[in-house]
């Protein structure tokens, strides 16, 4: 009797919150830093990058991507990319490229090897990086095996040598055919102490003068960042960053990623849903010149940018950026099949009131994300499970803070997908 009553009172099911995949994590970018400078991706310059870029088309273009791989062999797969404008001119065309890779472990980008094709220079690119963790030891190759003009050094190819720690990275390119004035392409040396990240990177930029070439102090770079946070999109992160670029070019940067919580009332969830994750991020961008040169260039005395994305679930992105020249807007719609199906529209205003529009399309399984659940209080990592923990309660007006072992810099139960980018510098 006692089992029949106790069937009859059940106790409900503790409420949840809906914790939604981002978008686009880990960004494509992060799959070949390997082959890119630290500098270029710290300070950060590669949040601020999707922030500014991604989803936002060029005025009266489209852009369609396809990003799949085989379910039988999780270790290749295949990028394709048409792009153009939706009212060709005689002098714009539509253009294509494709990227096939091959990447050794699936839960670690760092060791891969890929060939890129494309309708403009170079026609075929070989791009090959070994990374080996234990000692922190990287080489990489970039190989144009197929181009139609070679005019410079760095057209027969580039290689490199890389170190990297949770604290420390620094490394060189060299060009295979090159003159003594170009030697080496680029090096850099970040240092992370720490929230705070200093580096310095030799970029050389030639000049000539009466057909000689040269270079000067314009070729260093230097910048000092402060970072908060774990690079997990389940957890908030804060940078501030300061660039002086070429001894002619200060540049200050900005980035915040939120997580917060939110009541819903969906009919298509359950009752005990009661609450959703939501992803609010913002940057700013400064830039300008601190030289008094009046020759060409092209880069403005000064201008500036600022930008914000909202996600409201897994489906819905919202994101506007504004400049002294224009201001976009863009809405992307986002359906989590397997393949997932990724609509985005964007319209651009520019300064004489003209407004434009482009569209995306973007078809992916090479990125896949658990769509979780979580008690208000507590957000559980274990992907596909529910906490049952009883006695919890969604208080109307109060604000819980997400509270997890994301904060301890433990991230072994988070879906790979959701972890930070890694703990290399």
């Amino acid at each position: 009797m006692g089992n029949l009553l106790s069937s009859w009172y059940k106790q409900p099911p503790p409420p949840m919150v809906l914790v939604p995949p981002l978008f686009d994590f880990p960004p494509l970018a992060a799959r070949t830093r390997m082959l890119e400078s630290s500098y270029n991706l710290l300070f950060g310059k590669l949040a601020l990058r999707c922030l500014f870029d991604d989803y936002f088309e060029d005025a009266q273009h489209f852009t369609t991507k396809l990003m799949l791989k085989p379910t039988d062999d999780p270790h290749v797969d295949l990028i394709a990319t048409v792009s153009g404008p939706l009212d060709p001119k005689p002098k714009e065309t539509i253009n294509g490229n494709a990227l096939f890779r091959w990447q050794s472990d699936v839960d670690d980008p760092n060791t891969f090897a890929d060939l890129y094709v494309s309708t403009i220079d170079p026609i075929l690119l070989m791009r090959v990086c070994a990374y080996y963790p234990k000692y922190g030891l990287g080489a990489f190759g970039v190989l144009p095996v197929l181009q139609r003009n070679r005019v410079s050094s760095e057209d027969y190819g580039v290689v490199g040598l890389r170190y990297g720690s949770s604290n420390l990275s620094l490394g060189a390119t060299f060009m295979p055919y090159l003159s003594s004035y170009e030697f080496p392409k680029s090096a850099w040396l970040v240092r992370k102490i720490g929230r705070l990240t200093a580096g310095v990177q030799y970029d050389p930029k030639f000049e000539s003068v009466d057909g000689a070439r040269y270079n000067n102090f314009k070729n260093w770079n230097y910048a000092i960042g402060y970072g908060v946070g774990s690079g997990s999109p389940l957890s908030p992160s804060f940078n501030f960053g300061l660039e002086l670029a070429q001894s002619s070019q200060f540049i200050a940067s900005f980035y915040q990623h939120f997580v917060v919580q939110r009541r819903v009332k969906n009919p298509l969830e359950e009752n005990e849903v009661v609450g959703i994750t939501n992803y609010i991020d913002f940057g700013f961008e400064l830039q300008t010149r601190i030289d008094n040169r009046k020759e060409s260039n092209r880069i403005q005395d000064s201008t500036f940018q600022v930008a914000a994305s909202w996600q409201a679930n897994k489906n819905i992105l919202v994101k506007a950026k504004g400049g002294p020249l224009d201001s976009s807007l863009c809405l992307a719609f986002k359906s989590w099949w397997k393949p997932s199906f990724t609509f985005s529209m964007s319209a651009v205003r520019d300064r004489t009131g003209k407004t434009s529009y482009g569209f995306g399309l973007c078809v992916d399984n090479v990125r896949e994300a658990s769509y979780q659940r979580a008690d208000p209080n507590f957000v559980m990592l274990t992907p596909n499970k529910e906490h049952l923990a009883g006695g919890i309660h969604w208080k109307s007006g109060s604000r819980p803070m997400l509270q997890s072992n994301v904060d301890s810099g433990n991230f072994d139960g988070v879906p790979k997908e959701l972890r930070p980018l890694g703990r290399i510098l």
